[in-house]
């Protein structure tokens, strides 16, 4: 009931939807940066949205079954391949003991989110499964997979090749209906509401930001993209009290190259707060790579939430939809206990 890392990849972290309550005590949220993919593969697996995924950053690991398990993978095409074969992306697959799942090259996107039915037998620090690397907890041992590390599943699945054989072909002929909403699709522009000092920046500042283009920064991570491109300033610079933050919150520095704070941004800042990265498009920001430019485009408070409650009833429909997939995958459940290996 586990997977062997043989090759860790460049960064592979165990996520979930985030360590929430814990701000006010100077603990970060963390979570899977692409919300989005993270559910989705979940979902796809019979999972529900709370259970931990594998965020998988461009560079995947080389992963072993040591037993049958059904996956499913979400997010960036990494090129992934199961025993040599190209991998499907958004689709529930049995895979048996001794398969190995590797990724090659990226085609697009960045991050890859893996899904195992049952959830990965990990314990949770804070109410989270979501790996904090800067203070190294959660997750697996509070760090990035390494080469020999074995994770264990919390359910397990039938091993009789027969019975195996039979959900594979369930899974395989199962119509799965994406709407729009819930695929990652490309924009041209991540779009933004006006920040809390939106308008003490000056009038070629707001412009520049709402028409202009961004680099991300080598120097960008889970915590923040740093944007290299026009340099913003205040219509007259003044001290702000540090004050709490959010996923998406574009902060300007004193050098006037703005700062999104990403999932394991710090819990407080005193930046000024140009912008507000719209929820729905999160998701597409979190697939960019530094090196990638990207610009912004403003939205209506109104749409923003309309596109968000849109994504919100996409997610309630697949899931009962999917409700039949759940109860084959129940069907085939042997245990439900921690992997003690």
């Amino acid at each position: 009931m586990s997977l062997t890392v043989q090759k860790p990849g460049l960064l592979s972290t165990f996520q979930d939807e985030g360590r929430a309550g814990f701000q006010h005590q100077g603990i970060p949220a963390a979570g899977a940066m692409d919300a989005r993919a993270h559910r989705l593969a979940n979902v796809l697996a019979g999972n529900t949205a709370d259970e931990a995924t594998l965020e998988i950053t461009l560079m995947g690991p080389v992963l072993r079954f040591e037993a049958p398990a059904c996956i499913a993978l979400a997010g960036a095409d990494l090129g992934a391949t199961l025993d040599g074969e190209p991998l499907p992306l958004l689709r529930p697959l049995v895979v048996r003991a001794g398969a190995v799942l590797a990724f090659g090259a990226p085609q697009t996107g960045t991050r890859a989110y893996l899904a195992v039915h049952g959830g990965f037998a990990l314990d949770p620090v804070m109410g989270s499964f979501s790996t904090y690397l800067r203070s190294g907890f959660g997750g697996f041992q509070g760090r990035a997979l390494a080469r020999g590390d074995r994770v264990g599943f919390r359910h397990a699945l039938t091993d009789e090749p027969a019975r195996l054989d039979a959900l594979a072909r369930e899974l395989w002929d199962l119509r799965i209906y994406l709407p729009a909403t819930l695929r990652a699709l490309q924009r041209p522009a991540v779009r933004f509401l006006p920040g809390l000092h939106w308008d003490e920046f000056n009038q070629a500042s707001r412009h520049a930001f709402a028409e202009g283009e961004y680099r991300i920064s080598a120097q960008s991570d889970r915590m923040g993209y740093r944007l290299d491109g026009p340099t913003l300033a205040m219509t007259a610079p003044r001290q702000i009290l540090s004050e709490a933050t959010s996923f998406g919150t574009v902060q300007v520095p004193a050098g006037g190259q703005p700062i999104v704070l990403m999932a394991d941004r710090q819990t407080t800042g005193g930046y000024p707060k140009l912008a507000q990265i719209a929820a729905v498009d999160l998701p597409v920001l979190a697939q960019f790579a530094p090196g990638q430019t990207l610009r912004f485009a403003p939205i209506a408070l109104d749409e923003a939430q309309q596109l968000d409650a849109a994504r919100a009833q996409a997610f309630a429909a697949l899931e009962a939809a999917l409700a039949p997939l759940r109860a084959q995958l129940a069907g085939h459940v042997l245990a439900a206990e921690k992997d003690s290996a």
